[in-house]
């Protein structure tokens, strides 16, 4: 977490700031909504992030310069009130909304409304390391770098106080949805300047200032995030007063909560309880066909699997369909492809491993493996949309590699030291998954499985690097043809398969559950809950 970076008289003036926050009146029958979730979040800054504890958290303080519809993938207008595109696809240019606010805290009064400096400050701070900004807080900025941002800008320019021009170096189809994603957020540039002139810098992430309908006021790890509706908030005051974030790891403590009414919205309900949330008529249920994708990865950098055939005898060796009825319980089906079936160049021609053990224990004996071997089984902590329970997936898994010798011990961590471990390598076989973030291919192909993505502290978590399978997935970027991408896409489903880094294991649908007060909420495909136009009835 990047609290534990921050030197020490920081993290004692986070409360007097949030103290100061908090002594301003609200109305006398304010309005608070509680919103129980799975877990921390990695940063308050999204550009920091790459999961939805993260995002989520950062969404009700931030916009980017275009938005995802609420409920949607369409782009909608967002701090640009409109933009451009240059024929050859390369020069985008933004006309930003006036009389754009940002909040303000204990420390900054904003002095000016949002310009065209803060949104070259804010892409700047990812893209050049030389940058001031970049280095702070510990910034890897995983998610720009993983869609290869850095190689494919070529210019952030401001034209003038309204004016954002932003230039490639060659076409990129999935470009305009990629600014849509919350690590393309805007800062405030002023906000920045005095906290660099101050010293501390890392207060930029730890105490966030936006332009989104909520502004920060606290957060105490394992207990809550706190916001405070912005009045000034340039799509209109939110009918809330306060949003808390209660953390709470546990499905089954979050639906105790979501009942005794202590929580209004709660995150990911246990299968197994969703006929109770139906029957109660003082809570709602919510059903959205999930964008996701559940799997484990094998990491090919590590013996033995760096050996297609024992990456192979694992996906036969393991029984997805028992999984998925005893752990999704019907509220999944079992995976095939690393992108699902609801997701247009979806190739449902590829031909699943069959379960079938015996075929595996003798790929492991052509490998030279015939008395099997250990290894380490990784899973996570906390429920997650795409895995309801990492833990009895993972004992299941091990049970059935047990059948063909593989011998395993299951590992599991605190949630982002988990990712980040993940993504540095150190896993040989994880259960990770994947909720898209704007409902193209690329998103998945891309970010988990593609080459950029393979680096040190990248989300291709199995470290898998294949050129044919990666000069797909980049000639499908460089083209706006519909029909050509979904070619392309399709056919480095094949070799993704063929390949097997993974043991796609399923696809999930994503339940969550509301007090029957609750106005408003929506469930989003891509995975953030801005609680835009969120309310309570009395």
């Amino acid at each position: 977490m990047i609290l534990a970076r921050t030197p020490r008289a920081l993290i004692l003036a986070a409360p007097l700031l949030a103290a100061a926050a908090l002594a301003t009146p609200l109305p006398a029958a304010a309005k608070t909504l509680v919103y129980c979730s799975e877990g921390n979040p990695e940063a308050l800054n999204p550009q920091l992030v790459t999961t939805t504890t993260g995002v989520t958290a950062g969404k009700p303080m931030f916009n980017s310069l275009v938005e995802f519809e609420p409920g949607g993938t369409r782009i909608l207008p967002g701090l640009a009130e409109s933009w451009t595109i240059s024929q050859d696809g390369r020069v985008y240019t933004f006309r930003l909304r006036e009389g754009v606010k940002f909040h303000s805290n204990a420390v900054f009064t904003p002095s000016r409304t949002m310009n065209a400096d803060d949104v070259v400050f804010s892409l700047m701070r990812q893209w050049k390391e030389d940058h001031p900004y970049h280095k702070v807080s510990g910034g890897n900025y995983d998610y720009f770098k993983d869609l290869a941002m850095s190689e494919l800008l070529d210019a952030i320019e401001k034209r003038d106080a309204r004016t954002v021009v932003i230039r490639l170096k060659r076409p990129n189809a999935p470009f305009l949805a990629n600014l849509a994603m919350s690590f393309n957020v805007v800062h405030s540039a002023e906000y920045a300047d005095l906290l660099l002139r101050q010293g501390h810098p890392e207060q930029l992430d730890l105490e966030p200032i936006g332009t989104g309908p909520f502004s920060f006021v606290s957060y105490q790890k394992d207990v809550a995030i706190r916001y405070r509706v912005f009045p000034d908030y340039w799509g209109g005051r939110m009918p809330l007063d306060t949003l808390v974030f209660s953390i709470t790891p546990n499905p089954a403590v979050r639906l105790t909560k979501l009942k005794a009414g202590e929580c209004h919205v709660m995150a990911f309900p246990n299968p197994a309880d969703i006929r109770r949330i139906e029957a109660d008529p003082a809570l709602r249920l919510l059903r959205l066909e999930g964008l996701n994708i559940g799997y484990m990865s094998l990491n090919v950098t590590r013996a033995p699997f760096d050996d297609l055939r024992v990456r192979r005898a694992v996906n036969m060796a393991i029984d997805k369909q028992t999984i998925v009825a005893a752990v999704y319980g019907g509220a999944g089906t079992p995976a095939k492809n690393p992108i699902p079936p609801t997701l247009w160049s979806y190739n449902d021609d590829v031909k699943d491993y069959p379960y079938d053990p015996a075929a595996a224990r003798k790929l492991l004996a052509e490998a030279g493996l015939a008395q099997g071997f250990e290894t380490e089984l990784w899973y996570m902590p906390v429920s997650r949309p795409y895995n309801p329970n990492g833990k009895r997936i993972a004992e299941l898994i091990q049970t059935d590699l047990a059948k063909v010798g593989i011998r395993l011990k299951l590992v599991t961590d605190e949630w982002s030291s988990y990712r980040a471990r993940l993504q540095a390598g150190e896993a040989p076989m994880a259960l990770f998954g994947w909720t898209g973030d704007n409902g193209d291919p690329d998103n998945f192909l891309d970010t988990m499985l593609g080459c950029t993505a393979a680096r040190a502290g990248g989300n291709n978590v199995a470290k898998w690097c294949n050129a044919d399978f990666d000069q797909l997935i980049t000639r499908a970027k460089e083209t706006a043809i519909q029909t050509e991408r979904e070619r392309y896409y399709r056919e480095a489903q094949v070799i993704a398969k063929a390949d097997a880094p993974w043991v796609p294991i399923a696809h999930s649908v994503v339940y969550m559950a509301t007090r029957k007060e609750v106005t408003g909420f929506r469930m989003d495909p891509l995975g953030r809950y801005p609680f835009d136009g969120v309310d309570l009835e009395p």
